[in-house]
């Protein structure tokens, strides 16, 4: 029996969270199959067995967090790639990072622990190991020691033997498959088509959306609101606070007066389990995608703490350094979409939160105040939840609720 131990994952990284397992106690796997699906605070990660056999022990649940050089995965009659591949490992999937190939296992398979007292059984006329990196014109077969490459070129349909490797001593790597890929499709007959395989970040995130959407039956409603006060408020404190940050305090208020949207569903009990605090998620769009940090016990900020607050995880988040704690803290969701110059959206419920609130870009239109046409700063809200939590006068009551706070942020911050 082999353990495998979870490799170190580059760029001074120490640990992972299990999001999932992809095999089972008892399952068969082949080497460079992926077997669990990790979240650093870089990404998400497929990372695949460097063993073949049976599996007999998975050393941790999912949400539970593994440090490098821990067990991670157990398998029965285990075989291994030869060991001058895996000694070769760790300085090709540091090239695979510095192209910019996105989920890269760094040292993978080069521990002690993983590579010393395997052996195979003998074979007649064994040939000599080739060294590790032999010139490109004496390779007989292709040079690809990272078993993400090898999985991306198997998944597109892309023979290694006709890829031109351009790493370091003609290791084949992400990119170079990348570019076969696109090869491929145009071969295919396809005119214009290219094919960009989904990374594990996407498929992670698009598992959670299709889940959402097919697991919460939502209902979207939609609010004009005049924010010329909180705008001039805004512009008479230059180092105050930003519009967010007030926008984010009256959503805290109204989540207190409507605790139902601060919450999570039990199907299982057929229950509505009110939270006691909100941890707020702010959508950010970062360097690997839409993600939704979350600003921790946010209800018991001020507008100035708030402020500081969201402007420290949305630039974790923007350069991908967001915890693994803030991506899946959140009990409520603010998306600022105005931010790309956009009126409304119907948003997708962040699962298992039942509700997300959208404020679109606020501009000057013409608005009717006291009988007479002026213009005012407008902006949209949209508001997405969870059906069966409440109805639609519930939450008409909490769009209400932040949009008067907008529409006359004097008397509610005097409130709060």
């Amino acid at each position: 029996m082999a353990t495998f131990l979870l490799p170190d994952l580059g760029e001074g990284l120490t640990e992972a969270e299990v999001v999932r397992w992809l095999v089972a106690e008892g399952d068969t796997v082949t080497v460079d199959q992926s077997v669990v699906e990790v979240e650093t605070a870089k990404s998400v990660v497929e990372v695949p067995s460097p063993y073949a056999g049976r599996v007999e022990t998975l050393h941790a649940r999912p949400g539970a967090t593994v440090q490098v050089g821990k067990p991670l995965i157990s398998i029965a009659a285990a075989e291994r790639e030869p060991v001058s591949v895996a000694a070769a490992a760790k300085e090709a999937y540091r090239e695979e990072e510095r192209a910019g190939s996105g989920n890269v296992l760094i040292g993978y398979g080069t521990t002690g622990a993983t590579t010393t007292g395997r052996t195979r059984r003998p074979r007649a006329n064994v040939r000599p190991a080739a060294p590790a990196f032999p010139a490109p014109a004496a390779r007989k077969v292709p040079l690809v020691v990272s078993p993400l490459v090898r999985n991306l070129a198997r998944a597109n349909g892309v023979d290694l033997r006709t890829v031109q490797g351009t790493g370091e001593g003609g290791v084949i790597t992400r990119a170079d498959v990348e570019r076969a890929c696109v090869t491929t499709a145009v071969a295919a007959s396809v005119p214009g088509e290219r094919r960009i395989p989904l990374s594990g970040f996407r498929r992670s995130v698009s598992a959670a959306l299709s889940r959402s959407r097919a697991e919460i039956p939502e209902a979207t409603v939609w609010v004009d609101v005049d924010a010329t006060k909180l705008w001039q408020l805004r512009e008479s404190v230059p180092a105050g606070p930003g519009l967010i940050a007030y926008v984010a305090r009256f959503v805290v208020a109204a989540l207190h007066e409507y605790p139902v949207f601060n919450a999570r569903l039990d199907t299982v009990r057929q229950e509505i389990v009110e939270l006691d605090r909100v941890d707020l998620g702010i959508a950010v769009q970062g360097a690997r995608g839409l993600v939704v940090p979350a600003v921790m016990d946010a209800g018991a900020m001020t507008t100035a703490r708030l402020d500081q607050e969201i402007r420290a995880v949305t630039a974790r988040a923007r350069e991908g350094r967001s915890t693994a704690q803030e991506l899946s803290a959140g009990t409520f969701t603010l998306n600022n979409y105005g931010a790309f110059r956009v009126d409304g959206s119907a948003a997708i419920i962040n699962h298992p939160q039942v509700a997300i609130l959208g404020l679109g870009r606020i501009i000057d239109r013409p608005w009717v105040v006291d009988g007479q046409l002026c213009v005012r700063k407008i902006a949209q809200m949209s508001f997405v939840f969870d059906h069966r939590v409440c109805d639609g006068g519930t939450a008409a009551g909490f769009m209400r609720s932040v949009a008067d706070a907008i529409e006359e942020p004097a008397s509610v911050i005097a409130r709060l």
